[in-house]
């Protein structure tokens, strides 16, 4: 096939099966497991091996076809998938075939672990899942660095990751929605109080204006875009790092600010007594993050200015300053805007669910504000714990 059609559960069977990653004789059933808002997702299965299927839409399922998108965003995330694999070879899922005219990418088959946000709403516990993201997020960010590549081998590879209209979306729902009344936005009424007085906090919006602004113009390194507990498959001792459709290049602090956000509003749908493990992950990430970063600065550097003393320490303590800003803002808009979390969401008791949005507000507004204020992940974990006690 040479250009584009949608597949169909028999159209993929036939894909793999010329492919030969299934033998012609072979016995392969599918079925259609998505459930994000941009691709079809196929689980392909034959008697000793499996696969998945992933086909972008050139829509948003979670809007429809009024919501045209780029067949683009295919390509990136093998892309993506590919070079993140040669950093973290542990932590991303194998690419067998791509296909960028019918926007398909053939990986390896996880469905041996489990989306780590259905698991953790479970309240079931992944011990090394905190380490295991820290790393992936050091490696393939500093891999993908001015320090590891040299300024004009990583411009090159910035250029081959253009991705405006994913990055679009993250513009619109992610830092500019939930701060006024936009269509897109989302909550129940018995949050339009708190909602109203968010819209009208002129010092948050500057600050998230501010915010915009980094995630705009910085060109950092490769991220992931979308870092998120649903983007993560996992299991006590295995985690992988999936779907990077928004990779592009930008600011050091954003992966690891929206794995911490999803963590602790994974918390606030948790009684006290069982919010531990969540704020020993934010800890872990943190300290994995900073470790590993640091062995690569020393191991794998092209600036001149590597061994200045202080550079290093100021980097990092500037990544952070900007990750508690990037999680504020997940926080709010994962509350109030377009893509809510089942973290949030699913709590049956409408008392409880609604105290629970009210404290990620508040957290996401303090945590934009003053995030110049905190320089440790301790100094989140105890803000979180005060602000619900």
């Amino acid at each position: 096939m040479s250009s584009y059609e949608p597949l169909t559960i028999d159209s993929a069977i036939s894909l793999v099966k010329k492919l030969g990653l299934f033998a012609e004789e072979d016995t392969v059933s599918a079925n259609e497991i998505g459930d994000g808002n941009l691709n079809y997702v196929f689980h392909i299965k034959g008697t000793e091996k499996s696969v998945i299927v992933k086909q972008a839409l050139p829509y948003a399922k979670v809007v429809g076809e009024s919501w045209p998108l780029t067949l683009e965003r295919a390509d990136i995330e093998n892309r993506a998938l590919r070079l993140q694999g040669t950093f973290a070879p542990d932590y991303t899922p194998k690419v067998y075939y791509s296909d960028k005219d019918l926007a398909i990418t053939i990986m390896e088959d996880l469905s041996h672990l489990q989306i780590a946000r259905t698991g953790l709403i479970n309240e079931e516990d992944y011990p090394l899942i905190a380490r295991h993201t820290g790393e992936f997020i050091a490696r393939t960010l500093y891999g993908t660095s001015d320090f590891a590549l040299g300024p004009q081998e990583k411009k090159k590879l910035q250029h081959t990751f253009n991705n405006p209209e994913l990055c679009d979306i993250t513009e619109g729902l992610v830092f500019t929605d939930p701060f006024f009344d936009a269509e897109t936005n989302e909550f129940e009424e018995s949050l339009r109080p708190d909602v109203e007085k968010l819209w009208q906090d002129n010092e948050l919006k500057l600050h998230a204006a501010q915010l915009k602004r980094l995630f705009l113009t910085s060109g950092d390194a490769l991220l992931h875009g979308d870092l998120h507990t649903g983007s993560i498959f996992a299991s006590p001792t295995e985690t992988k790092v999936i779907d990077p459709e928004f990779a592009f290049y930008g600011p050091f602090g954003f992966d690891i600010a929206h794995f911490t956000a999803n963590l602790f509003m994974n918390s606030l749908s948790r009684e006290e007594s069982r919010r531990e493990p969540l704020y020993e992950h934010v800890a872990t990430v943190w300290d994995i993050f900073n470790r590993e970063f640091r062995r690569l600065w020393n191991e794998q550097n092209t600036e001149a200015f590597a061994q200045t003393d202080g550079y290093l320490d100021w980097l990092l303590a500037d990544i952070f300053e900007q990750a508690t800003g990037f999680m504020g803002l997940e926080m709010i808009r994962r509350t109030i805007g377009l893509a809510h979390v089942k973290d949030l969401d699913g709590i049956a008791d409408d008392e409880k669910r609604l105290q629970a949005k009210r404290y990620s507000l508040s957290l996401g507004t303090h945590f934009v504000k003053e995030r110049a204020s905190y320089s440790s992940a301790q100094q989140l974990i105890t803000a979180v714990k005060e602000a619900i006690r």
